[in-house]
């Protein structure tokens, strides 16, 4: 059985540094991430021309978030993956951050409150991590570099948004079954190395 790769990956019109796609998010956290998920829609005058707008997407349409938290457990079980486009790049990269972030909860002495991992794993999300490019980014091989310094600005400051906002739903599927310990079945996974690699966290 195949990995599962991005839906976002033939995304038209969609920003890319390096070579990895810059996605819009679902977020109330502030951060240069395009908002939102936007449909096209052709809007058809009477003279026979057209034009096309961007409309919201309904709120419950999935993004790169949602996406990587769906495929995370399946995709954690494979060691090599073929990268088919720019958005299985931010896929793999939000993958090994989930992956850190389980590691950091099961390194924790007893199983967090749903509050304290909370801390814990924004903590680690706003903390200093490496982007393509930098000499510690452990796939730099399958990255290109941003092409200014300006991009790399950018997509640290859009990485760190996203691995916000990741961390908050991941705490909300971890914590879901009101226990007030994280999900036994997630946990399982904080061993398991996406490709063998960790982004060093």
């Amino acid at each position: 059985m195949p990995a599962y790769h991005s839906s976002f990956n033939e995304e038209p019109d969609v920003r890319v540094i390096g070579n990895m796609s810059v996605l819009p998010i679902k977020t109330k956290i502030r951060g240069p991430a395009p908002l939102g998920v936007y449909n096209q829609r052709m809007v058809h005058q009477h003279d026979s021309s057209h034009f096309i707008i961007y409309v919201p997407a309904d709120p419950n349409n999935a993004d790169i978030i949602d996406e990587t938290l769906d495929l995370f457990r399946a995709n954690s079980l494979f060691r090599n993956f073929e990268i088919k486009g720019p958005a299985d790049r931010l896929l793999i990269v939000l993958i090994l951050f989930v992956s850190d972030c389980l590691a950091k909860l099961g390194s924790a002495r007893t199983p967090p409150s749903q509050l304290e991992a909370g801390k814990m794993l924004n903590t680690l999300a706003v903390d200093s991590f490496p982007i393509p490019g930098d000499a510690n980014f452990p796939l730099n091989a399958h990255y290109a570099l941003p092409a200014s310094r300006a991009d790399a600005e950018y997509l640290r400051g859009y990485l760190t948004q996203v691995r916000q906002e990741l961390a908050a739903r991941l705490i909300e599927r971890l914590y879901a079954d009101g226990t007030g310990k994280p999900s036994k079945w997630w946990m399982s996974f904080q061993k398991r190395r996406f490709m063998n690699r960790s982004l060093g966290n």
